[in-house]
């Protein structure tokens, strides 16, 4: 079984830095609720997870299936409830591809394969949230 560690390092008023095995961030609030809005919001970094997760997936399977792609980025939406604690309720991600000669099957197939087997970030977010995917096609 595997684990992993991270350390998240109060750095005084609402900042912190958080360290895992690939690097750091800080972490902040808008000065609204105290903060000076200098680092990531938690619950949006969740959103980024579940983006880079699902994308280290794609671009490897990219290269695995030697598909032309120029370019490629995921939006990602997630939608907060309304009540007190505030929880994704829905979330979209679209990924968008780039390039002159896109092979649309294929990478339907390499974020299908993400979304349904691969990202296990993706599957801890259909644990508490409805998550849909779509795919953007842009010729270039």
């Amino acid at each position: 079984m595997s684990s992993h560690i991270i350390t998240t390092t109060w750095k005084g008023n609402m900042q912190f830095e958080s360290t895992n095995p690939g690097g750091s961030l800080m972490i902040d609030t808008t000065e609204e609720i105290g903060g000076t809005n200098n680092g990531l919001r938690p619950k949006a970094l969740m959103l980024s997870a579940l983006a880079g997760c699902s994308g280290l997936d794609v671009a490897s399977l990219i290269k695995k299936m030697r598909l032309e792609v120029t370019d490629f980025n995921i939006v990602t939406e997630g939608n907060l409830t309304n009540t007190e604690p505030q929880v994704y309720d829905k979330v979209t991600v679209t990924y968008h591809f780039y390039g002159s000669n896109l092979n649309e099957e294929k990478l339907a197939r390499a974020v299908e394969l993400s979304v349904d087997k691969y990202c296990g970030v993706m599957q801890m977010f259909r644990a508490f949230a409805t998550v849909t995917t779509e795919i953007v096609y842009h010729t270039i």
